[in-house]
């Protein structure tokens, strides 16, 4: 009995902090409909205060994230082989590409079958962030965020390209040549002025891309460049302590953020009436890619089952509900896939801040199959172009939106542009964007993780090899991953004994 009861213990030890998270989620859905039951009104500022502690827990997360993305990232390609390093990332980026676009189509499929998409559908009174945008210029922009200017800058804005309307000329508003002799059309926004702006909210793309090419030069240095690839490993450790403490603080700060963001919804059973068959649809989609597609890839790739794995994961999939931010989720997801699914931190530190930024899966889908549906509204068929019209620039909207709270509401206007849809009708999904928008992030998280684990698998023997080369363990040369497994540390310990 002493036996069963320590392990009983020691299981609740270990999981503990998961079971907290995921009570934490439920307890904020109950107590936000509790304070829903009351008759008076909740005022927007009453809101705040409820969600106040959520808020304070999310910004702790958010400060974390460049600290330890780029450092980490540094110190993982920085210990790689150069060629290693470039077969690491080529893995990587192919897995996020092929299940992305996996996504995208399994949404298509849904959406097409189902038929969610009634005529009729009444629009929110809210408005919605848009801006006037080409397809063209957002792809630009998304290749020139991989190139900023000023590497400060990059932490605190981001670069975009702006059209400037030129007015009409007559009652028409047909086009005409302005003084300079350009063709102005006030109804083609190809024609239109652009110009260069810059907005909040850090260029996560840029500085991951910056973080890597520093970590090549410092592996090409080869031992000049040791003091400042060890300085990089210090602070990743360092950050990566931080976030073990913040990571104590996420059952309080789900709950109220959970809890804020139910009271603040408007009438629910309204909601679920209208839109019921659309939220369906993409739960479905979201289910089925995540909980079927990848731990098929996952299995027949590393010839394991997936469950102890994404088990092991919880805790960061309840996070990524309760923030609705895979870059805030990232230090959770790093700490969770080293300590318990014991990925190598050089594997696992290089993959997964890329994969915050690209990978997008829930994203994906749920675009390809909110344009499909707005489209059904509007009584408008799509052609097979079309549609393959969606499934590209949804994969594309995907890589490009940040991994902040519904970013993907704003490149769904991208979208739906795409398919000459009107962008206003992005209002429709707007009540019950909030809620989809937290399990598109947690699968987002779900397709980062069993990414890592699968570049892993595929590198391992290579990164071993390198070990043995060096003479040495697994952890980072003369500074080592502090988060290393102590299962790792006691066989190499063993062999060191054995060999003596």
């Amino acid at each position: 009995m002493s036996i069963s009861k320590e392990k009983v213990m020691g299981c609740v030890k270990s999981s503990g902090l998961t079971l907290a998270t995921m009570f934490g989620v439920i307890g904020g859905v109950i107590f936000g409909l509790a304070l829903r039951q009351t008759d008076r009104k909740w005022t927007d500022r009453e809101v705040m205060y409820v969600s106040y502690l959520g808020e304070l827990f999310l910004r702790m997360l958010k400060a974390l994230i460049l600290p330890l993305i780029v450092p980490s990232l540094i110190t993982a390609v920085g210990s790689l082989d150069m060629s290693l390093s470039g077969r690491v990332g080529g893995r990587a980026v192919g897995y996020y590409m092929g299940t992305t676009v996996l996504a995208v189509i399994l949404g298509i499929i849904l959406v097409t079958t189902i038929h969610p998409g009634v005529s009729g559908q009444e629009k929110s009174g809210k408005k919605v962030e848009s801006r006037e945008v080409t397809t063209p210029d957002t792809l630009l922009d998304l290749i020139r965020q991989m190139f900023p200017p000023n590497l400060l800058q990059a932490t605190m804005q981001q670069y975009r390209t702006s059209l400037i309307h030129p007015g009409c000329e007559n009652e028409n508003c047909t086009g005409y040549y302005d003084d300079s002799g350009q063709w102005r059309d006030p109804n083609n926004t190809s024609t239109w002025k652009f110009k260069g702006e810059w907005t909040n909210g850090s260029n996560i793309l840029g500085l991951v891309f910056f973080a890597i090419i520093l970590g090549i030069a410092l592996a090409t240095l080869g031992e000049k460049g040791k003091p400042l690839l060890n300085f990089f490993t210090c602070m990743a450790d360092a950050m990566m302590t931080i976030t073990t403490w913040v990571i104590n603080l996420a059952p309080v700060g789900v709950f109220f953020l959970i809890g804020g963001q139910v009271l603040g919804v408007e009438d629910l059973g309204t909601v679920v009436n209208q839109l019921g068959w659309y939220f369906s649809t993409v739960l479905i989609g979201l289910f089925v890619h995540g909980f079927i597609a990848l731990p098929i890839i996952f299995t027949v790739v590393t010839r394991t089952l997936p469950f102890r794995f994404i088990a092991n994961m919880t805790n960061a999939f309840t996070t990524a509900f309760g923030t609705g931010s895979s870059s805030a989720t990232l230090p959770v997801t790093i700490n969770l896939l080293e300590t318990k699914n014991n990925i190598d931190p050089r594997v696992c530190r290089f993959v997964l801040p890329i994969g915050a930024t690209i990978n997008m899966d829930g994203t994906a889908l749920y675009e390809a199959v909110a344009a499909i549906f707005i489209s059904q509204v509007n009584n408008m068929q799509l052609s097979i172009g079309q549609i393959l019209a969606v499934s590209v620039t949804a994969t594309a909207a995907s890589i490009g939106a940040a991994g902040i709270p519904q970013a993907g509401l704003v490149t769904m206007v991208m979208v739906l542009e795409t398919v000459g849809l009107p962008a206003e009708d992005v209002t429709i999904i707007l009540a019950v964007d909030w809620l989809l928008d937290r399990f598109r992030t947690a699968i987002n998280v779900l397709g980062d993780s069993l990414g890592a684990g699968i570049v892993y698998h595929l590198s391992k023997d290579e990164l071993d090899g390198m070990d043995g080369l060096e003479g040495k363990p697994k952890q980072h040369p003369e500074g080592g991953f502090e988060s290393v497994p102590m299962t790792d540390i006691d066989e190499i310990n063993g062999e060191h004994k054995n060999s003596k």
